[in-house]
């Protein structure tokens, strides 16, 4: 790895980013990569099976293994989503590359299969989930909970 990643460095960019988006950060499915990856894995599979408008309620009541994540079942399935998986690439990036870039958000979910419904407009539309300078970075969970339909993309 490059010289800028340290131990336990991923948990850490990836809560950082949650929080700068409001989003809450359950405890122990997202502290190293290969955790985040399964838990986005499972997360995004069973958002295909639930549909457009699901609540982040319905993927807990799913599956079994995501009842930590109660702690955001105010947003909408696919805004909380879209912010997990971005937040992984931006620690990931961080720790691998110290930085990441739109086009690497991209080739990141392609190669770990993330890929949900409307995910391009997703990032294209919401730049502030990778922009660590953007301004409104908050408004991600203030749409998410007073309008999480305003983040369905077809």
């Amino acid at each position: 790895m490059a010289a800028c990643y340290t131990s336990g460095d991923f948990k850490k960019y990836f809560k950082e980013n949650m929080n700068a988006l409001g989003a809450p950060v359950p405890t122990g499915l997202f502290d190293t990569y290969q955790k985040a990856i399964g838990t986005a894995a499972t997360i995004v599979g069973t958002l295909h099976l639930l549909g457009k408008g699901a609540t982040v309620g319905e993927l807990i009541a799913a599956t079994v293994g995501l009842e930590k994540l109660a702690v955001a079942t105010a947003f909408g399935a696919t805004c909380y989503v879209g912010v997990i998986i971005g937040s992984i690439a931006v620690a990931s990036g961080r720790v691998l590359s110290c930085g990441s870039q739109m086009s690497d958000m991209f080739v990141f979910t392609y190669q770990n299969k993330l890929q949900f419904r409307g995910w391009h407009s997703f990032y294209l539309q919401n730049p502030q989930v990778l922009d660590k300078s953007h301004p409104f970075r908050k408004s991600v969970s203030l749409r998410a909970t007073s309008a999480p339909h305003s983040f369905e993309y077809t």
